[in-house]
């Protein structure tokens, strides 16, 4: 591997504290990164005159994000294929759990999988990608039911109409699913409780892109004679950990806690 050039880090490190505040004036970029004024001016100087940094009108000496890095942000957005991030990150969780791990997108009030890494234990969930499930009996289902505005909620499930259940376990209530879903939102993951497969558990995390939207969601789903709590623990934290790599993949940046929260 090669060295690192220190200029060109130094550059980097400059763009990157823009990720977090909209505009920055030169000494503040100075104070930031610990480098000298003379240094910070003239990196400054180079990103400004390749349009990465724009001055500011009436303020010369603050400077934010330029047209450069909006054109080469929208190449990356263009060239991502969440089908084939999706298997690949599928395989690295099923790898480290050797249980059968989904990502599914939602579609009206069905989930679609667009990728699956099987388990290698005999006895495993039997599905294929492309399948469709009624997202309200499933965990990644539920959990991109989540995402949904209230509006949108509604439209899909109206109040006061049953809803199909898939086993005895499926939640058929249109008001014990809203409140299903708030619970999903505080925890960040969800579960399906044999709610779709009387022998399968399952427990979900959302999957984001750049624009911060929920664009799908990655299962493990266990047969239920390996399902206990301890397991229940580690496969939560593994999915949860799967799921913000595969976010990352497709340009995701997680919020700042001093940052204010999105509307999801």
């Amino acid at each position: 591997m090669g060295r690192a050039v220190p200029a060109v880090t130094r550059a980097l490190d400059i763009l990157e504290l823009f990720l977090d505040r909209p505009t920055l004036s030169a000494p503040e970029i100075t104070e930031r990164l610990g480098l000298p004024r003379t240094t910070v001016h003239e990196l400054v100087t180079t990103l400004t005159e390749r349009a990465y940094l724009i001055p500011m009108p009436g303020q010369p000496t603050r400077y934010r994000l330029g047209m450069r890095l909006f054109q080469l942000g929208s190449v990356f957005a263009d060239q991502l294929d969440l089908a084939h991030e999706a298997r690949e990150a599928a395989q690295r969780v099923a790898t480290e759990c050797d249980e059968t791990v989904h990502v599914a997108i939602l579609d009206g009030t069905d989930v679609v999988y667009i990728a699956k890494a099987d388990s290698t234990h005999p006895v495993r969930m039997v599905s294929a990608v492309g399948r469709r499930l009624p997202a309200h009996c499933t965990g990644v289902g539920k959990m991109l039911l989540a995402g949904l505005t209230a509006e949108a909620l509604d439209a899909a499930y109206p109040l006061g109409r049953d809803l199909a259940a898939m086993t005895d376990h499926s939640v058929t209530s249109p008001v014990r699913l809203r409140e299903h879903l708030d619970d999903i939102r505080r925890q960040g993951l969800s579960y399906d409780e044999c709610e779709s497969n009387e022998a399968v558990f399952c427990v979900a995390a959302p999957v984001y892109d750049h624009t911060d939207a929920m664009v799908a969601g990655m299962s493990i789903s266990v047969p239920s004679i390996r399902w206990d709590d301890r397991r229940r623990g580690e496969w939560s934290t593994l999915v949860r950990k799967g799921a913000a790599v595969l976010s990352q993949r497709l340009g995701h940046r997680p919020r700042m806690a001093s940052e204010p929260a999105a509307a999801r």
